[in-house]
């Protein structure tokens, strides 16, 4: 899949929140107080560990929102696999700036780089079969584009991005509905033709009653939450191609791979954006 990069005008708004954050009200005391302001320098962005580069330009924006005379030249391109040691771009310009902008400019890099390199893990785990990795919307609160952007970059896939992105109905929305019969129509006479309806079960007693309604009532995916690879053979059997299966609910690189056997279409992963270490990355001046 090709990686679109996402448009400036979005990034922006993200890394001007981030730079005021860290400036503060008085800036950069340390490196004003140091650094004379006419000194000019240049730096190495440089891998401190193996992974999938992603965040390239955040990194670029972090250090042009807050000085545009700053020239900065990638040498990496986000998706681009990386070894310790790899310098994944070249900044010159004013040191103060460069030193005032750095730890931003990490920060993005290091955390959208550890979620494409966590994502790469699981894709490749799985390679031998059908399955996509998918993230969720287990996300940092104000981060979800980019890092679900991420994601992308680590050959994983996205889930919905919001509330309003297309129906999944859950456990909580059939118990206050009174039945999975229930929740369906009510979403099925609620959304125009182009959204999309995936049910959440937990159970096959549960999966063959939502088969059951696909001549009245049909739906296009099933979220199989939590069950045993076992069990979710079983259900892509009974399902046999009549619309997306979803496997959902605690996999881990130890369990991956056998879900996918399964035959499932989609694997989603909270932990890939959640809990995914940062790729240590650091800027040298040299």
């Amino acid at each position: 899949m090709s990686l679109s990069p996402l448009p400036d005008l979005l990034l922006l708004p993200l890394i001007e929140t981030a730079l005021r954050e860290d400036l503060g009200r008085a800036g950069d005391i340390t490196t004003a107080a140091i650094i004379p302001a006419d000194t000019q320098g240049r730096a190495h962005m440089n891998a401190r560990h193996e992974g999938i580069v992603a965040g390239m330009d955040l990194a670029r924006l972090t250090f042009q929102t807050f000085d545009p005379s700053v020239v900065f030249m990638p040498l990496k391109q986000d998706g681009d696999k990386i070894s310790p040691g790899d310098c994944l771009a070249k900044v010159e310009g004013s040191v103060r700036s460069l030193f005032s902008t750095e730890r931003v400019a990490l920060n993005f890099l290091s955390h959208l780089s550890g979620i494409a390199s966590e994502t790469h893990k699981f894709v490749e785990a799985v390679k031998p079969y059908k399955a996509r990795i998918c993230c969720t919307r287990k996300t940092t609160p104000g981060l979800r584009m980019i890092e679900k952007y991420a994601v992308l970059a680590g050959g994983g896939s996205n889930h919905r991005f919001g509330l309003d992105d297309a129906i999944l109905i859950k456990d909580n929305h059939i118990a206050v509905a009174g039945s999975i019969r229930a929740a369906v129509e009510c979403a099925r006479n609620a959304v125009g033709h182009l959204v999309k309806i995936e049910l959440e079960v937990d159970t096959i007693e549960q999966l063959d009653e939502a088969i059951g309604l696909l001549s009245s009532t049909p739906i296009d995916a099933v979220l199989l939450d939590n069950m045993s690879p076992t069990q979710l053979k079983l259900a892509v059997e009974k399902v046999a191609g009549r619309f997306v299966t979803e496997a959902s609910g605690g996999v881990s690189l130890q369990t991956v791979t056998a879900i996918a056997a399964t035959g499932v279409d989609v694997i989603s992963i909270g932990r890939i954006t959640h809990s995914a270490p940062i790729l240590d990355i650091g800027m040298d001046v040299v």
